[in-house]
């Protein structure tokens, strides 16, 4: 794309930025010190918090909304912004700037990573633009999915706000309707829709901030669709063809999109509680849908098979929003509405 730009262009004004900005780049470095050595966890899941993984110079890489991330072939860091002057940042593991892009998408939110015949592909859902823009990892657009007016349950486009795409073995393409009006729509790889589910409602079949999907492989030869009911506080299972498998609740945990690793399920809890504001943490879910551990969270405890209700018990995090895993099994977190800070970093222990 035009709009790309490499990191040695301004390789300067970036290091002279890590030093100017740590922790976030937004001069919080000082608040965040006193917990530099913590260990955020429970069970065999702690870590410890690197202070300025990811930091930059604002000036000229600035962020806005944090909101997802993931891990390319390369294992390189890919983190998806809605500031558009730099919509997407690449990472090395140790936070060093590689490459910027994208100028177009300024209600950037949902990123997906697909490998196709050897090749990466991102999917970006883009609810003010109202689509899912399917890009190579360079940031050269490859397919368009407009608002589904063929499914009769929209009357514009502005009721459609996708949050999250998830894509199956075969290429098949589910999006998540969460910021509009909770359908599930499924699409083949060319990008026909085939049917949709879901929807508002009051039953368990129905969806309520329909934040995140992910095709679930963890069962040889059984996968299956997780998709978020974040204000429920819950997590949901269906089958491909959205028929509803089961519910796992997660008291006092508003959890984000599930992101998978190996036999786990993680996720970041932008609000926790009743729901208040500035009071996330990261959950981290077992095969058996039971959170094993909670960083920056209070310790998961289960009475009578019953979660008891979750709460921040420090407060490390400021709504975040996504959670990489990397090969070592570090953590990658990006915020919403922290103060326009980069991405933080748990180091496994």
């Amino acid at each position: 794309m035009s709009e790309r730009r490499k990191f040695i262009e301004q390789s300067l004004a970036a290091l002279t930025g890590t030093v100017l900005f740590p922790f976030g780049g937004n001069g919080m470095s000082g608040y965040f010190e006193k917990y530099k050595d913590i260990i955020l966890g429970h069970n065999n899941f702690q870590y410890k918090i690197d202070l300025n993984w990811g930091a930059l110079n604002h000036e000229f890489y600035p962020v806005n909304d944090c909101h997802e991330m993931v891990q390319d072939s390369q294992g390189r860091i890919v983190l998806l912004t809605n500031h558009t002057k730099n919509n997407v940042i690449i990472y090395d593991k140790s936070g060093q700037l590689l490459e910027v892009w994208g100028t177009d998408f300024p209600g950037a939110h949902g990123l997906t990573l697909h490998v196709e015949n050897g090749e990466d592909f991102l999917y970006i859902t883009d609810y003010e633009r109202h689509e899912v823009i399917k890009t190579t990892i360079d940031g050269k657009v490859v397919l368009v999915l407009p608002y589904p007016a063929e499914t009769g349950q929209y009357e514009k486009a502005d009721q459609y706000k996708p949050t999250e795409t998830a894509i199956a073995p075969n290429g098949d393409i589910f999006v998540a309707d969460g910021y509009g009006e909770q359908f599930i729509l499924h699409y083949n790889s060319k990008g026909e829709l085939l049917h949709f589910f879901g929807g508002k409602g009051d039953d368990d079949t129905s969806l309520d901030n329909a934040h995140g999907i992910v095709v679930d492989r963890r069962e040889a030869g059984n996968q299956t669709l997780l998709i978020t009911d974040r204000k429920r506080n819950q997590f949901k299972r269906f089958r491909m063809d959205g028929k509803l498998l089961e519910v796992f609740n997660l008291p006092g945990a508003y959890v984000c999109r599930p992101v998978i690793h190996g036999e786990h399920i993680y996720t970041a809890t932008i609000w926790s509680g009743d729901g208040q504001p500035e009071t996330g943490f990261v959950s981290i879910l077992d095969k058996n849908n039971r959170i094993v551990s909670a960083p920056g969270g209070i310790e998961p405890v289960y009475e009578n098979g019953q979660l008891r209700r979750m709460q921040q018990a420090i407060k490390i995090f400021k709504h975040p929003h996504d959670v990489c895993v990397d090969e070592d099994e570090n953590l990658y977190v990006a915020q919403w509405n922290s103060g326009k800070t980069y991405p933080v970093k748990l180091v496994r222990v």
